[in-house]
């Protein structure tokens, strides 16, 4: 069957082997002197070197894809004309070269500082003379080049044997067996790309499984961390802008003024004899203009409404940036996603920091999700930074229908969710749980028919009604009612399976669905803020009594504010406070946007609104409780700099703190 094989297939898949062969050695290397896994469990070390070397193959087939598209297009001719000889000897020689020096970079700049070659490493690319000096003087420069040069030589050899090995094999083959190889070949190396029998590719988040972060530093590829993170070797912070309103958020935040520390403590003089449960819910789409509670015409939200009315209640909360990723990113974290490109949870410099989620001692942490973790890179979010976390997403679920493309969908993921809810309740194991829904979300996948839930008809709602409430389709109206459906649904499982009135539970929108313009809210539609106001909502009788809070509040003050009603003990080295304190009435809302296609930022503070962007410095001051949308910077224009002051000092505080708070 072997000799059957053409000799130019043969000839790909040879080099495929020798160059991942010559890539793992690099991992064999780096194992054997920089990885420092000694205080890693053996199942650890097992994961990150099969995950390792998924990573490899990743890099080896990216290398060799562009010669193989020259040998397969070629065929048999590839090893008739000297030229197509001379290209693949170049391209192996380069390709073994580049990938030598990233390595022999990688393994200097890990010895520096305990991390892998990443884009941040361009900056000693500023001071070439400074920066060229230490390399002198610090590693063998001469005979490094005398060595690179002797490998360029070997590779010239080992290519030269390579295409020696198969030049003279002569199968001949029919143009549909031709057709066969190439398409197979092609979908093999493909394959060997994508690395992953999910619906997403294998990416630099999953490397990020451990809580030991030379577990995780060791799995990663360093060429292809370099190239992930080369996105955003621009997104740093700026010392002189930070320092200058370092004084501002001190003061807001009541921390240290003679020095930088974002550090507060919080210790209970007492605790709770049992302690109580945390179930966190991230409502996709989910802001307060489609909720009937808010005063949308339609009533779209029965269940949510009767929720909050037995809740603690906050009308002025947001999010800070219209997206899923960054909500969760920030509710985790305790930092604002205030990333140009993309988002910071695809950021793999930010991974590493210290949250309160971690600090719940004694805790069963867990993380349910309908779809895959690696989706938005959202694995390296959690894992990286909560100890003996349990993620359960879609393939570790009992039962599983895949509803759509987010995987199972809500029903589902909350039924699965109390099952395993209701096993640590009975085993008195306390827990924290994060449940992230999705059904709300394009293509709002609702069923037929689900218990009592029945999905309205276009005849059902007058297009009037619809256009005054702002929803764009009754799809859309459909796929909202259904998430308080399963809201609803599932606190009477909690309650069933026992672990209702020991739980602290908190619902919040990650962000507002895209809607019409109406008379609701009409300000924020105008001013691009309405996605980023949604419900938040304490629902816990046991231990806070039902309320309506008007203070400001924004995500990142999720965790503070549940960590101080559990009373647990935690230390908060963020921006985000506990929204239940009632000595702090100085609060706010900070927001990241686009205006007019810019980058911007917008602080809201009872009723003002102050925005800036971030380029072209254009700002902006509006009352969201006056009649007309009016700039009234010009009119008070203390508030203004005192507003803008603020503003400066959270965005430069939130970059500060993504590279300085990191986990010691």
């Amino acid at each position: 069957m072997f000799k059957k094989i053409p000799n130019y297939i043969k000839y790909i898949f040879a080099n495929v082997f020798f160059l991942f062969t010559y890539i793992f050695i690099f991992r064999i290397i780096f194992y054997s002197f920089f990885a420092d896994l000694e205080s890693a469990t053996s199942n650890e070390t097992k994961n990150a070197f099969l995950l390792g070397i998924r990573f490899d193959i990743k890099l080896t087939t990216i290398a060799i894809f562009p010669l193989a598209l020259l040998v397969l297009v070629t065929n048999y001719r590839f090893f008739r004309k000297k030229i197509y000889k001379t290209s693949a000897t170049v391209y192996l020689i380069l390709t073994y070269f580049i990938l030598t020096l990233f390595y022999l970079f990688d393994f200097g700049y890990y010895d520096y500082l305990n991390i892998r070659l990443d884009a941040s490493s361009l900056r000693f690319l500023t001071n070439l003379k400074i920066s060229g000096q230490v390399l002198l003087e610090s590693y063998p420069i001469y005979k490094g080049l005398l060595g690179l040069f002797v490998l360029c030589f070997l590779i010239y050899k080992l290519t030269k044997f390579n295409y020696s090995s198969f030049k003279n094999q002569k199968t001949l083959i029919s143009t549909k067996v031709k057709s066969f190889y190439f398409i197979g070949t092609f979908l093999a190396l493909s394959f060997g790309i994508y690395n992953s029998f999910t619906h997403y590719p294998l990416r630099w988040s999953q490397a990020f499984f451990s809580k030991n972060n030379a577990v995780n530093q060791f799995t990663l590829n360093p060429v292809l961390y370099f190239f992930d993170s080369f996105a955003y070797r621009s997104e740093g912070v700026d010392m002189e802008e930070f320092k200058k309103y370092y004084p501002v958020i001190a003061k807001h935040l009541n921390l240290p003024k003679d020095t930088v520390s974002f550090e507060r403590k919080v210790v209970f003089d007492s605790t709770y004899t049992k302690k109580p449960n945390v179930v966190i819910v991230m409502m996709e789409s989910v802001g307060v203009k489609p909720m009937s509670f808010y005063g949308n015409p339609i009533k779209t939200t029965p269940n949510l409404d009767s929720l909050a009315k037995q809740s603690v209640s906050f009308p002025n909360f947001y999010v800070h940036k219209s997206g899923t990723a960054a909500s969760v990113f920030a509710s985790v974290t305790g930092l604002p996603d205030v990333e140009d490109v993309r988002t910071a949870s695809r950021n793999p410099l930010l991974q590493d920091q210290r949250i309160i989620f971690d600090q719940f001692n004694g805790y069963e942490k867990l993380y349910f999700l309908g779809g895959s973790a690696n989706w938005a890179n959202i694995r390296g979010v959690f894992q990286a930074n909560i100890n003996n976390l349990i993620i359960f997403e879609e393939g570790s679920y009992k039962t599983e229908n895949r509803a759509d493309v987010w995987g199972i969908d809500d029903y589902e993921l909350f039924k699965e969710s109390d099952k395993e809810l209701q096993k640590l309740h009975e085993q008195e194991k306390p827990f924290v749980a994060y449940i992230q829904t999705a059904s709300n979300h394009m293509p709002f996948t609702v069923p037929d028919e689900k218990e009592t839930f029945k999905p309205l008809n276009e005849s059902d709602i007058s297009e009037d009604l619809l256009d005054k409430s702002g929803f764009k389709s009754v799809a859309q109206l459909n796929a909202l009612r259904y998430l308080d459906f399963n809201v609803g649904r599932f606190l009477k499982r909690a309650k069933k399976s026992g672990y209702y009135h020991n739980t602290i539970f908190v619902f919040f929108g990650d962000h507002n669905t895209a809607m019409k313009r109406t008379d609701l809210y009409s300000k924020e539609f105008d001013l691009n803020i309405q996605l980023q106001h949604v419900p938040f909502l304490i629902h816990a009788p046991k231990f806070v009594k039902p309320k309506v809070i008007n203070k400001n509040g924004k995500l990142i003050d999720l965790f503070p504010t549940v960590a101080s009603l559990a009373k647990i003990n935690y230390t908060n080295y963020t921006l985000g406070n506990n929204l239940l304190d009632t000595t702090q009435t100085n609060t706010t809302s900070f927001v990241y946007l686009s205006i007019n296609g810019e980058p911007a930022v917008g602080l809201l503070k009872d009723s003002l609104y102050y925005s800036k962007t971030n380029v072209t410095n254009t700002t902006g001051l509006y009352n969201l409780n006056q009649k007309s949308l009016i700039d009234l910077k010009d009119k008070y224009p203390l508030q203004s700099k005192k507003m803008d002051s603020l503003l400066e000092a959270y965005y430069h505080s939130t970059k500060y703190l993504y590279f300085n708070n990191k986990k010691r």
